[in-house]
């Protein structure tokens, strides 16, 4: 991970500490999911309908004290990769998460990363987030030398690459480390990739 802290905004106590565990493995939300599933206790877990917000919270905090790390960074094919990043928020703003796909040129995913970012977030604060999010692991896992980044905001790639002000007033400070990370690759290129309606 870089210094550059992800944004969060709004998160309950239960969101925050499901953003430390996701930390704890590199956002990798399999591992994530594996983990808190078989530290909530019972059939079926962390998906079983029963299990209780303390239930949860007692996993989650049992799994930060034991200490987490972060599964093998598979080997990419090339120094080039392909990002697939985006964020959505339910009711906008409303409770928000971020997503994002790292992929080598021959199309292999090699880590698929997640977090939630806010109970009362906006779409674009989030799709921020997911492309920070994205870029800070491909930065901290590999040596991109080119990335193409496919995203469905044309907002944030205006506000990134475009010059523009952020327009949204949460997202000002987001821009800054986002281009920051941008100066690493040689090569960025970003493409709208359409999500499914």
């Amino acid at each position: 991970m870089t210094d550059d802290a992800l944004p969060a905004e709004h998160r309950s106590p239960l969101a925050t500490l499901v953003d430390e565990v996701l930390a704890g493995v590199g956002y990798e939300v399999a591992a994530a999911t594996d983990a808190v599933d078989d530290a909530v206790p019972g059939y079926g877990g962390l998906f079983d309908p029963e299990t209780t917000p303390d239930e949860l919270r007692r996993a989650l905090e049992s799994l930060l004290e034991s200490g987490l790390s972060r599964p093998p960074v598979p080997e990419p094919t090339s120094d080039a990769f392909v990002l697939y990043v985006d964020g959505s928020s339910r009711g906008n703003p409303g409770p928000a998460g971020a997503g994002a796909v790292i992929a080598d040129a021959a199309g292999d995913q090699l880590a698929r990363l997640g977090r939630p970012v806010g109970s009362r977030t906006g779409n674009n604060t989030a799709e921020y987030v997911a492309l920070q999010l994205g870029l800070a692991e491909l930065l901290a896992r590999y040596e991109p030398r080119r990335v193409e980044v496919r995203i469905d905001s044309m907002t944030v790639i205006r506000d990134v690459w475009g010059g523009d002000d952020p327009t949204e007033p949460a997202s000002r400070g987001t821009a800054r480390p986002l281009r920051r990370h941008s100066r690493a690759f040689r090569t960025i290129s970003t493409r709208i990739w359409p999500t499914a309606t």
